[in-house]
């Protein structure tokens, strides 16, 4: 990584927007509905199933949430309209987890009924770790009322070696990530802090859990060392490819996703949109400096 590139990754966040929109514009399909629509019609037939996600999260009030769901079931109309099958994913705290609970969980219910109705599925990303005990139990307490619905956990966090299996052994389709949120290292795995290679080894007996209890399981990552040792680990359990996906970021590694498609693994990709985009993008090239300098310089230059 040069310094050019260590140095627009870090300045981000001085940038004029609208510099910063057509750097990241690859990450995000748009700001409209319409956007994430036909992009997705696009993926789909290049082979990709797709998830959508409506951008923003931490609601300040219950405005917001009730904002949130009528986008969301705004979002579920539209797909049905367009004949799109995809599924989408949710930010708890975009509908109140931290504010309340209780309207949190009757906000997802309704949402997951509207997806059930139309055939599709609903993702409950999880975030940080005030959030994790508040989304196992409410997820638990929906899938027992029939949402169509699973939900993600982070490799880098020490409970979810116990967390994963118990709920991959009741039934429940997972989807397994590193994690990206900053938390106390108590909380995590030992020197993943530090070095993510340290997280491989969690993420692996975690996909391993979910193999060995014959559940649906959703793979996030971009790591293909990992990819490998994930795609050998199926081979080993003699798992078909219709119980499992990867999953990727939009703008993120096509080549890669272009592979593995071509080796008959299901690459799903995570295509967000909304108003909401710039903290998203922010965070993307953030976490991403030799491509934050290879757009600058492509910028610049004209």
């Amino acid at each position: 990584m040069s310094l050019f590139d260590s140095a627009v990754s870090h300045g981000i966040g001085l940038l004029p927007r609208p510099l910063v929109q057509r750097m990241a514009a690859r990450y995000v399909a748009g700001p409209r509905v319409a956007d994430a629509i036909a992009l997705s019609h696009r993926l789909i037939s290049d082979g990709f199933p797709v998830t959508l996600d409506v951008l923003g999260e931490s609601a300040r009030d219950l405005a917001d949430v009730e904002a949130a769901e009528r986008a969301y079931l705004a979002l579920l109309d539209e797909l049905a309209v367009g004949h799109l099958a995809a599924d989408i994913s949710l930010k708890p705290t975009a509908l109140g987890l931290l504010l309340d609970p209780s309207h949190c969980e009757a906000s997802i219910g309704r949402i997951a009924a509207r997806a059930r109705a139309l055939g599709l599925t609903v993702c409950m990303d999880m975030e940080d770790s005030r959030c994790t005990q508040l989304e196992i139990d409410m997820f638990l307490r929906l899938r027992a009322a029939g949402a169509p619905a699973s939900l993600a956990l982070q490799a880098y966090l020490l409970r979810t070696a116990e967390d994963t299996p118990a709920l991959a052994q009741a039934g429940h389709p997972l989807r397994i990530c590193k994690g990206i949120y900053s938390e106390p290292e108590a909380l995590l795995v030992p020197g993943a802090a530090d070095d993510r290679r340290r997280i491989n080894a969690p993420f692996l007996d975690a996909v391993r859990a979910c193999f060995e209890a014959d559940v649906f399981v959703s793979i996030a990552t971009h790591d293909e060392a990992l990819i490998d040792a994930v795609l050998a680990l199926a081979g080993r359990h003699a798992v078909d490819n219709a119980r499992f996906e990867l999953q990727m970021l939009l703008g993120v590694c096509e080549p890669l996703r272009e592979s593995l498609r071509d080796r008959g693994v299901t690459v799903r990709v995570y295509v967000p949109f909304g108003a909401d985009w710039y903290a998203y993008c922010v965070r993307r090239l953030k976490e991403n400096p030799r491509l934050a300098g290879q757009i600058a310089r492509s910028i610049f230059r004209r």
